[in-house]
């Protein structure tokens, strides 16, 4: 043998060597330390699910979790029994360590960046277990991986709900953390079985030992429960996706596409055709596409529905002009397209105005709900003018025999448009006399609400629905540049969703997952503010005028209300103001509500000329 060969076998031999001995110091010191990071995991996970904590205490538990982990993948990589590709491993453990760092000494960094960290621990971590599995030579591979890819799911459904992630899904982190404690322990009393009785002998150890394997039912049940918590969290995503995600709704069709050549002459009927679905017993109805005006004035195109009595004779039908309230911002929200377009604001009351008593009733989608074009969200006048454009176009259908003469109403945003509808009528549509305004919970003071509702998962819902709207609107606004950090995504998914069935459930869930409000209070007090008392209703209105407010109302506020009715009983203008103990923003004008007979009563009186019932001195 030659000396170089002889040189290279001493080398090899002395690195052998030095390997063997710096396992042996590794698998000294792992022990007691695995010990101590099962532990602090069993510990930390039980503070997390039981503690009377807040959010910030819960980022700090979290992180040191995450510190835990983190160092468990670190040590597990660089022992006797590392699993294959260890520098992966490790550098996987050091990036969770850094990551509950940040957590437990950063706990004020917001909602939203403390559920990114936590999705990409939680997707880190199990990926690495599952390459661990998928890699390695364990006797429950497909179970590791099972666990592996519920610990990604989970750190995918984080992500979903930003804000609720530290305070909903603390008891799935806490459940998740004490399940890792047991599983380093397992594995802890796993490894000592395999080891022969003297930790530090040369002798290899005996089949038996190498060969042991947990029993039969504790592989199945370990599987189950792994299985579960995959099923679980896949279910969970599934389900936040749905939810979130909103349901399908039906595009505008070529009804609603304007003609090359365009009437300018705002209140000109366009076409009509039948409208069957959603359509009371005793009624018929019409979708029709008019002419009508931007909220600057210029020309538009919108469409709406015309809902009458099948028997008629041959006098003209009273009439109702209706203003709905909030259904979304995009073109698919155009109550015309809705399974239910006669259902919205006072749908019953409505129903019984038309099958009873024989009148007929006009409602605007309002600009941007069908057609092209930007809807004017709580512009008042613009809404206004497209509520009453539809009534002149209704006017022109060959079918119908409708009298000039109408009362209006209106729910929430529609409650503030009939308020405008009534203020403008005499100046932009001569033609009508307004015999009576209905508001139901009206947004008489938009400011107020804006700031009143800044907070609140409905408020932000509304408020996002203003920054896409009148972003486009009021360019010189510029809101897309001033909403508050980490709100502008929030936005554009809840402008897409609609404010009706699942829709609005989804709407208001993203809602509650803008960690700010939409608009922070410096915009509210600059040029932006004073838009938004600009569109506050202040009269005179040229006939009675009754508002409807529920005093359990979340969104617009009775109080608020209240004040704002004062107001004008204070101007001299008197206001019918009638209140509902226990109602809230939709109850108020369900079939079962006091309102419903009471609005037909007033209405059917208006339009007989009874005397009205202002009640300012009680207001």
């Amino acid at each position: 043998m030659s000396d170089r060969q002889s040189g290279a076998e001493s080398e090899l031999s002395d690195a052998t060597s030095t390997r063997r001995r710096l396992l042996r110091m590794i698998g000294r010191i792992s022990v007691p330390a695995r010990i101590a990071i099962a532990m602090g995991s069993l510990i930390v996970g039980v503070l997390i699910v039981l503690a009377p904590i807040g959010v910030h205490a819960i980022s700090q538990l979290t992180g040191i979790g995450f510190v835990l982990v983190g160092l468990a993948t670190v040590l597990a990589a660089v022992n006797p029994d590392a699993p294959p590709k260890p520098a992966l491993h490790i550098l996987g453990g050091i990036a969770i360590v850094i990551i509950g760092a940040i957590m437990a000494l950063w706990p004020v960094a917001g909602a939203p960046f403390l559920a990114y960290l936590t999705s990409v621990g939680l997707m880190l971590h199990g990926l690495l277990s599952a390459l661990v599995a998928i890699f390695g030579r364990g006797d429950q591979r497909i179970t590791a991986v099972i666990l592996g890819l519920a610990t990604v799911l989970m750190g995918v459904l984080t992500l979903s709900w930003p804000v609720l992630t530290l305070t909903l899904f603390r008891f799935a982190i806490g459940f998740w953390l004490i399940l890792l404690g047991l599983q380093l322990i397992f594995e802890l009393l796993g490894s000592l079985r395999r080891r022969t009785p003297k930790a530090n002998s040369d002798r290899p150890a005996s089949p038996a030992a190498r060969t042991h394997r947990p029993g039969r039912f504790s592989r199945w049940v370990r599987t189950i429960g792994a299985s579960l918590a995959l099923v679980c969290a896949a279910a969970l995503v599934w389900g936040s996706g749905v939810v979130l995600g909103g349901v399908a709704l039906p595009e505008p069709d070529a009804f609603y596409t304007a003609p090359s050549e365009v009437p300018r002459t705002p209140g000109q009927l366009i076409r009509s055709e039948p409208l069957t679905v959603g359509v009371p017993a005793g009624a018929q109805a019409w979708k029709i596409l008019y002419t009508t005006t931007h909220a600057d004035g210029s020309p538009a195109v919108s469409s709406g529905t015309v809902i009458a009595p099948v028997k008629r004779g041959s006098e003209p039908l009273p009439l109702l002009t209706v203003a709905h309230g909030t259904t979304g911002v995009a073109p698919k929200c155009a109550p015309s397209l809705s399974a239910t377009p006669f259902a919205d604001g006072a749908g019953a009351a409505l129903e019984q105005m038309v099958a009873e008593h024989g009148w007929a009733a006009v409602i605007s989608d309002y600009i941007g709900l069908g057609t092209g074009g930007t809807h004017p969200y709580l512009i008042g006048g613009a809404e206004a003018r497209n509520s009453l454009d539809a009534s002149r176009a209704a006017m022109q259908l060959g079918d119908l025999n409708l009298s000039h003469d109408t009362v209006v109403w209106g729910h929430s945003q529609g409650g503030q448009a009939s308020l405008w509808i009534g203020q403008i009528a005499g100046e932009y549509a001569p033609e009508f006399t307004i015999k009576g305004v209905g508001a139901f919970a009206p947004a008489s003071n938009l400011y107020g609400l804006a700031d009143a509702d800044k907070n609140t998962a409905p408020g932000k819902t509304v408020s996002a629905y203003i920054a896409a709207t009148w972003n486009k609107i009021y360019p010189e606004l510029e809101l897309d540049q001033h909403l508050t950090p980490g709100s502008a995504g929030q936005v554009d998914k809840i402008s897409n969703l609609c404010f009706n069935g699942t829709d609005a459930l989804s709407a208001i869930l993203i809602g509650t997952q803008v960690p700010n409000q939409v608009f922070p209070d410096s915009l509210l007090t600059g040029p932006f503010g004073d838009k938004l008392r600009a569109q506050s209703p202040t009269g005179p209105w040229p006939a009675p005028v009754l508002v409807a407010q529920g005093l359990s109302d979340p969104l617009v506020l009775p109080q608020m209300q209240k004040d704002w009715v004062q107001e004008r009983c204070a101007a001299g203008i008197p206001i019918d103001f009638r209140t509902f103990e226990g109602r809230d923003h939709v109850s108020l004008v369900a079939a079962d509500s006091p309102l419903t007979p009471q609005l037909v009563q007033w209405t059917l009186d208006r339009w007989d000329g009874e005397p009205a019932t202002p009640n300012c001195g009680k207001s």
